[in-house]
C-alpha cells in the first residue's frame, strides 16, 4: 500500500507540473497588472482546461500524500516522492521541448539513485 500511494503522489504530481507548465506556455507571460486586466486573468482561468486539471492532479497529490503520511515516516515519504523529480526532468525535455543540462541531468540521476536506495 505505501509503494501506491508514493505512485500515486508521484503521478499526480507529475501531471499537475507538467500541464501548469504548458498552460503557461500556452498563455505566455502576464505583463499588464492593472486590476482590470487581472479580473480578465482570473475569470479566463476557469476556461482553460489544463489548469483545471492540473487542479485536480494537484488534489490528489496532496491527498495521497496525506494518507502516504499516515502509514509511512516522514523519512520515508518525502524522499520516496522526490522521484517525481527524476520523471518531471524527462517530461521537461521530451514533452515541453526544454533544454536539460548535464546539472539537472546527473542531479535527477542522484535523486533516482536514492529513492531505490530507499526501496532496498
Amino acid at each position: 500500500m505505501t509503494w501506491l500511494l508514493v505512485m500515486g503522489v508521484v503521478i499526480s504530481t507529475v501531471g499537475a507540473d507538467a500541464l501548469q507548465a504548458a498552460e503557461m506556455k500556452r498563455h505566455g507571460e502576464i505583463v499588464d497588472f492593472r486590476p482590470s486586466r487581472l479580473g480578465r486573468v482570473w475569470l479566463a482561468m476557469f476556461q482553460r482546461r489544463f489548469l483545471l486539471a492540473s487542479i485536480g492532479f494537484m488534489a490528489a497529490s496532496f491527498f495521497c500524500f496525506l494518507k502516504l503520511l499516515e502509514i509511512a515516516d516522514l523519512s520515508f515519504a518525502v524522499p520516496a516522492t522526490a522521484a517525481s523529480l527524476v520523471i518531471e526532468t524527462f517530461m521537461a525535455r521530451y514533452f515541453l521541448g526544454e533544454r536539460v543540462g548535464a546539472a539537472r541531468w546527473a542531479g535527477a540521476g542522484l535523486v533516482a539513485a536514492g529513492v531505490w536506495l530507499l526501496a532496498a
